[in-house]
């Protein structure tokens, strides 16, 4: 199944970094930015993760929550979040349902060999639940900035 811009996002509700949960339920009437990442502390998702947070100052200007979801468990996430002094919250999806129903887990290839992992992807989700913008193979330089300013398009 694949997601399109103007579909209402699915729900879920996920264990997060310090015993906490996240739901997309309870960000209802915000913006939110749900971005899959494949795997804590890794160049890629480290440079992508700290240019969310040094942008969040923005962010909150336009009143969007981000939200990071990766398979690494919370332990995982506790440590990459402290570590990088992350201000958002990092959900753990290590049973995949929530990266499948975002169409994120999907066949990837590394020096000819063929695996499964998550596809860097971000989606803009206004206040009503409905999926405003995707951004698919998401290559990092730029993209917190591709999104603050759909973001601040949505207001």
């Amino acid at each position: 199944m694949s997601l399109e811009v103007g579909d209402k996002a699915p729900d879920f509700t996920l264990p997060a970094d310090g015993g906490g949960k996240v739901s997309l339920k309870e960000l209802n009437g915000k913006t939110v930015v749900l971005y899959f990442y494949p795997k804590d502390d890794t160049p890629g998702c480290t440079a992508e993760a700290c240019a969310f947070r040094d942008q969040l100052p923005d962010f909150s200007k336009v009143k969007a929550a981000i939200v990071g979801i990766s398979r690494d468990s919370v332990k995982s996430h506790d440590k990459f979040k402290k570590k990088f002094e992350l201000p958002f919250p990092l959900a753990s999806d290590e049973d995949g349902k929530v990266c499948e129903a975002y169409g994120t887990w999907v066949e990837k290839s590394m020096y000819g060999k063929k695996y499964m992992g998550i596809e860097r992807a971000t989606f803009l989700i206004d206040g009503k639940g409905v999926i405003r913008n995707i951004w698919r193979k998401v290559k990092v330089p730029g993209h917190a900035d591709d999104v603050l300013k759909a973001a601040a398009g949505l207001k």
